[in-house]
């Protein structure tokens, strides 16, 4: 299967159709619109139309060049741990996309965290130092 290439073209050069479907999906993503067929009503244009290119349009953000981690740890079962996790993440500048913790078994418990890499201040290795030196933390594992 050929890998998608992609290019980065000025909107005014753009037919009006791709900017709608960037503004219908935007529309679906915070809520405004409750299925396709109204997001693209809204934006101004038919739902084919819609489903044709929605796939492929994607708004460049210039400021988005991180990039999003998943990391696996192993906390003791204390109170606090878990919030201590969270204050550095917020200290170093990731932003906690999402949590998921399991129930703690045997005095620990496992936890995913999805973090977003953009704003952080440290690199990813001295993340995981700085994650590893939290008392109560056990172990720290990466997945890009």
């Amino acid at each position: 299967m050929a890998k998608y290439k992609y290019i980065l073209v000025n909107q005014e050069l753009l037919p009006d159709v791709y900017a709608r479907v960037i503004a219908a999906k935007s529309l679906l993503a915070s809520g405004e619109a409750a299925n396709a067929s109204q997001a693209a009503k809204m934006a101004g244009i038919s739902r084919s139309a819609y489903y044709k290119y929605k796939d492929g349009v994607f708004e460049y953000d210039p400021q988005n060049g991180g990039e999003v981690l998943t990391l696996s740890l192993r906390l003791m079962d204390t109170k606090g741990v878990l919030s201590a996790v969270t204050a550095e993440l917020y200290r170093l500048g990731a932003n906690v996309l999402s949590i998921n913790q399991n129930v703690p078994k045997n005095g620990v418990a496992d936890v995913l965290l999805a973090v977003y890499t953009a704003e952080m201040s440290v690199d990813v290795d001295s993340l995981i130092e700085c994650l590893k030196d939290i008392n109560g933390v056990r172990a720290v594992d990466m997945n890009r």
